[in-house]
């Protein structure tokens, strides 16, 4: 039966609360850290937009409080919600922190639901502060795209490893490399985790001069959310990254 959830996360990061502002509650700024493409109304009562794999789902900004408060919900027509809000603190000497609070209903499998948004949401916020350490208000490219389904968690962990050039045991400021259309591209592990068990997300997110490239799987799925901060054409981005996923993983 549909179970009501709270969850909470906290994040302290180098930036003004005017940057935070930036990132959390505009359009591209949203694109640079989180997943899709981003649009907000800049208003209470405006529309929040985010449009992934040709889905568009649509929230109602409740609070507009520049820049210590953003918050936003929808509405399901069967009667759940899911609720977005960003308390934004800037500290005494430098950095800023953001509360995160989501609320919702989650299904009957609550609980599973329930540590997958919490793992990712800290994958997603480890993102954001890396955007605002290296790339802060620069306008990013966010490309996606999915690979062949694979037949475990392991069989995903083992492709990206060897798509990224990694070996052992990966930790943060590994150095990393891929090719892409016949072009290498150098930068350094930034994030990740291995998960214990199928039901967690596979991440590792490496940080290149231009761009916070960002590979996920769960299960024997895998895909790429890339937030690009060159000049680049989305839709042949996204044509040459399925390219790279289907002759990694065939």
């Amino acid at each position: 039966m549909p179970h009501e959830f709270e969850l909470r996360e906290e994040i302290t990061v180098d930036a003004t609360p005017e940057q935070v502002w930036e990132a959390i509650a505009t359009g591209p700024g949203i694109d640079a850290w989180f997943m899709g493409r981003n649009e907000v109304e800049p208003r209470e009562g405006g529309t929040v937009r985010m449009t992934l794999g040709g889905h568009a789902e649509e929230a109602t900004v409740t609070a507009w409080e520049p820049p210590r408060r953003f918050a936003y919900r929808g509405e399901g027509e069967d009667g759940s919600f899911m609720a977005f809000e960003y308390l934004i603190e800037g500290r005494q000497g430098g950095g800023t922190v953001v509360r995160l609070v989501q609320s919702g209903v989650l299904g009957d499998d609550w609980e599973q639901e329930y540590d997958s948004l919490r793992k990712g949401w800290r994958m997603y916020l480890r993102t954001l502060a890396q955007y605002l350490a290296h790339f802060p208000g620069r306008t990013a490219t966010p490309v996606s795209a999915q690979g062949p389904e694979q037949a475990d968690q392991d069989r995903v962990w083992e492709g990206l490893m060897r798509g990224l050039g990694l070996t052992g045991t990966v930790t943060e400021g590994d150095q990393a490399r891929f090719t892409l259309e016949g072009t290498e591209h150098q930068g350094v592990v930034d994030a990740v985790h291995r998960p214990g068990s199928a039901d967690e997300p596979t991440f590792l997110g490496v940080r290149t001069k231009d761009g916070l490239y960002r590979f996920v799987g769960r299960g024997g799925a895998v895909a790429v959310g890339h937030h690009i901060f060159a000049d680049v054409d989305r839709q042949e981005a996204e044509r040459a990254w399925q390219a790279w996923l289907t002759r990694l993983f065939s």
